[in-house]
């Protein structure tokens, strides 16, 4: 990482760091422990050390980054006993990995020879209330973030992705994967000549190479298009990115960490025709079958009552597809979620739902691939139009 910034730390630079390695998943555990009056002082000790370690391999003995990380780590002590919904909690507590990470990365990069202001994200990035899923207020935001310009004239600043705060003072995320988002909010803020996005693959493939092992990379893509692969499920860009950095046409490259002597992929404003097939996986779904209970049809006023329900609980809808007594749709599974949506749901229909799902999206299919997925074992849905195959499968 130190050898890329350096590349790039004669023109005005703003970095954004994610958590390291499985640190969201470590955070996570510990909560679901606290939370079950579990012992969660052992999945801390397991965090702390993994930090150490990493701090012990770039650093010598003794390093003051160390105190910083465990003042960080009586900060999420304190983060678990905040009163509050789980997803408030959540929230406080999740976003500590970014805040770890930030504190070893700009120690270190003082420690190459490259200073840089640390930054606290939370201070610039204002959005409501919606915990998990934090709504950014652009005004405040921007003219928090629009502070900045001077200073990044003499010096790197370097923040943590995925965070922000709200009016209350209390940190929220931007939704899991959410650094990208960070960046591009920093990026239309600053009115940035373009952003790029760090990646283990070569760029924006026609697939997950760990799945399609003969997955293209694209050399360009429009924004349109990039945004409906986010929707669709593609993890290597979060899927509010695209908007921000196209309203202000700023390109979005996504490069590798690996070797980023690679041309990787450029995001923007482009035609181009005969794209080839793009293909994604979207695991962990929830189907679920929403059916009246007195013989007569699905109609509009049900349907609202079921759109109404997932509005108000901030619920995607992935696919959907309705019969003459039924409505079925699929989600992504977050155990909560679901539970107060039945909880609202089963007032008023016999609701069924499978879980443990995979929705396979074929953009831009041509006949090999139409065919050979719709042959797929375990389908659930199958819809299909003008460019899009999609199917939900037990898998």
């Amino acid at each position: 990482m130190a050898s890329i910034v350096k590349s790039y730390a004669n023109s005005p630079l703003l970095v954004v760091v994610s958590a390291m390695g499985k640190t969201t998943n470590a955070l996570e555990r510990i909560l679901n422990a606290f939370k079950k009056e579990e012992n969660y002082e052992s999945e801390v000790a397991v965090l702390r050390n993994y930090h150490f370690e990493i701090c012990d391999n770039l650093f010598a003995d003794p390093h003051p980054v160390k105190k910083k990380i465990e003042s960080v780590l009586e900060e999420l002590a304190d983060n678990l006993h905040t009163p509050g919904e789980y997803d408030q909690v959540y929230d406080q507590v999740i976003s500590l990995g970014e805040v770890i990470s930030s504190v070893i990365v700009s120690h270190y990069l003082a420690q190459q020879g490259l200073p840089c202001q640390w930054l606290d994200a939370r201070k610039y990035i204002i959005t409501d209330t919606a915990f998990r899923e934090g709504n950014v207020d652009w005004k405040k935001t921007e003219e928090h973030i629009h502070q900045l310009k001077a200073d990044l004239q003499h010096t790197i600043i370097l923040t943590q992705g995925f965070i922000g705060s709200n009016e209350l003072g209390f940190t929220t995320t931007l939704g899991r994967e959410g650094s990208d988002y960070t960046a591009a909010i920093f990026a239309s803020c600053l009115q940035a000549e373009s952003v790029t996005i760090w990646k283990d693959v070569p760029g924006v493939m026609s697939a997950d190479p760990k799945r399609l092992p003969g997955a293209i990379v694209f050399d360009e893509l429009p924004y349109t298009e990039a945004a409906e692969m986010t929707y669709y499920g593609a993890s290597v860009i979060h899927p509010k990115t695209i908007k921000p950095l196209a309203l202000k046409q700023i390109p979005l490259y996504v490069k590798s960490f690996d070797d980023h002597t690679l041309p990787g992929t450029k995001i923007h404003e482009c035609r181009i025709e005969k794209l080839p097939p793009l293909i994604v996986f979207k695991d962990n779904q929830c189907l679920l079958s929403c059916r009246v209970t007195d013989y007569t049809f699905i109609n509009e006023e049900q349907m609202s009552i079921i759109f109404n329900a997932l509005a108000d609980l901030d619920i995607k809808i992935n696919v959907m597809q309705n019969s003459a007594i039924s409505f079925s749709f699929c989600i992504d599974f977050r155990e909560s979620k679901l539970n107060n949506l039945l909880d609202r749901l089963q007032q008023y229909f016999e609701v069924y739902y499978n879980t443990g799902l995979t929705l396979i999206t074929v953009k831009n299919y041509d006949t090999r691939t139409f065919d050979e997925y719709r042959k797929k074992p375990g389908i659930l849905i199958e819809q299909s139009s003008r460019s899009t195959l999609q199917i939900l499968l037990k898998v």
